[in-house]
């Protein structure tokens, strides 16, 4: 396997792996959209050889609902496709096998409200009341 080499690339050049497991609902899309109008495209899209979506499903139809033209990508040049198939689905269940920090979450959340910037968007009301460390606010 090469070296990963970032760049940009058009939309129109990425090809969205058709057996992909993982799925993104129009709102959990609208979510990261929303992040990406926000904070830019922070996290960019990983690709085979040929264009084909290894990871990023989600940003790639992000960037469509955006309109957006062009994306950053890291290429991934030399993968087998067996190695292909078990990176798009290990870059997919790894994440899912993170914790949170409790105490530093609801702090975190506790100074974007008092900084009078709620993180609503990206959140759910139930995940903006954190109750751990007797903080409570509504």
């Amino acid at each position: 396997m090469g070296c990963p080499s970032g760049r940009i690339l058009a939309l129109d050049r990425l090809i969205p792996y058709a057996r992909n497991a993982r799925t993104h609902s129009a709102a959990q899309i609208a979510e990261i959209a929303g992040s990406i109008r926000a904070f830019g495209f922070s996290n960019p899209i990983l690709v085979g050889d040929g264009g084909d979506v290894i990871a990023g499903h989600g940003r790639l139809a992000a960037a469509r609902k955006l309109e957006l033209t062009t994306v950053p990508v890291v290429m991934l040049r030399g993968l087998t496709e067996l190695q292909r198939r078990q990176l798009v689905l290990a870059d997919n269940r790894i994440a899912l096998n993170a914790g949170w920090d409790r105490k530093c979450y609801a702090s975190s959340l506790l100074i974007f409200q008092v900084w009078g910037r709620p993180l609503d968007a990206r959140f759910s009301k139930k995940e903006l009341r954190p109750r751990c460390c007797g903080w409570r606010w509504v």
